[in-house]
């Protein structure tokens, strides 16, 4: 089976996006695959939800006196807006830091209103609105809990990443030593494992906390606090919103999406083969309508994101992008 998203421009087919993807129970087995399952997946940004767990399992919650807002924010993609920053800075303040102690670099906001408030400000980017500045504090919050060195907590060698690489392990099920390792785009340590182990980590996760572990601490903030997941109007955002917390979302870089049901019934994976977040969103929301996920009102409520409309710059719309699970494509025009 195949999964394509499809640009239409009229009545024609303009472009198109190959999409793997799979649907796990909550126990982690495999329900269905589109594409290759077993393509080995850069999982980017989806892997924070793991990342952040030493914070809870550790005691550094309790220690620093984190609030559920600042562990959401260690989870977060975020879009640099008032809010984010404002649990980022005081999240290193509990930890007896400044945002000096970041090692990832400085970009503009990802919102667009962020970004334009920041430049009539007259204000440069900083590393703090980056939009892994939270997972980043995270690591240093770990960092100072357990005294080891804060400089250079980014590198491969050092207990916080080999810590990462643990949870990375332990949920995907996959070995260390078969785990891939690069350097992600904020500078820490990313990893890759085969699309189908993505999808079964975040099934055994929400599972784990629905039976009462600590993972579901990690489930419970980022579904009570969606915004700071993401930003305002993010698909993560929304799709928490709108289901009131019934679905978890995690977005990563290069066209990659996982989700789950928190009742821990279903999770998925999927990666868009040439990384396109336009993509990736309709992939997403086709998958969760095709496994009943949502219900009518919230399709309604996520439309603009399920079959996004293309725009001219003239505001006109002249075009759409669709959800294929097989690959059809639209009728050609008459002669």
């Amino acid at each position: 089976m195949t999964i394509r998203i499809q640009v239409e421009r009229g009545r024609w087919l303009e472009s198109e996006h190959r999409v793997h993807a799979v649907v796990c129970d909550g126990a982690g087995e495999a329900l269905t695959a589109w594409g290759d399952p077993d393509r080995v997946t850069w999982m980017r940004s989806a892997v924070k939800p793991f990342q952040a767990l030493p914070l809870v399992e550790d005691g550094v919650v309790e220690s620093l006196g984190l609030s559920d807002e600042e562990l959401a924010v260690t989870c977060a993609s975020h879009d640099g807006e008032p809010g984010h920053l404002e649990r980022v800075a005081g999240l290193l303040r509990k930890a007896g830091l400044t945002e000096d102690a970041l090692e990832c670099g400085a970009h503009p906001p990802m919102g667009k209103v962020a970004a334009r408030a920041l430049a009539r400000s007259g204000g440069d980017p900083r590393r703090i609105h980056n939009n892994c500045s939270g997972k980043h504090a995270g690591m240093l919050a770990l960092a100072v809990h357990h005294g080891w060195r804060t400089e250079g907590y980014r590198d491969p060698a050092h207990p916080v990443q080999l810590r990462m690489l643990t949870e990375v392990e332990r949920w995907t099920g996959i070995p260390k030593d078969r785990i891939g390792t690069a350097v992600d785009g904020c500078g820490v340590v990313c990893f890759a494992v085969p699309l189908r182990s993505a999808a079964r980590g975040l099934a055994r996760f929400v599972s784990a906390g629905v039976r009462g572990e600590k993972a579901g601490r990690i489930v419970d903030v980022m579904v009570a606090n969606p915004f700071l997941a993401a930003g305002s109007g993010r698909l993560c955002t929304k799709i928490m919103e709108v289901t009131a917390g019934r679905i978890l979302v995690k977005v990563g870089a290069e066209g990659v999406y996982v989700a789950a049901s928190t009742d821990g019934a279903r999770a998925l994976a999927l990666k868009v083969e040439d990384g396109a977040r336009r993509a990736a969103e309709a992939a997403l929301m086709g998958l969760l309508h095709e496994h009943g996920l949502l219900s009518r009102g919230e399709l309604e409520a996520l439309e603009p994101f399920s079959a996004p409309v293309v725009w001219n710059t003239l505001g006109e719309v002249v075009g759409r992008i669709r959800f294929h699970p097989t690959g059809s494509a639209p009728g050609s025009p008459e002669a």
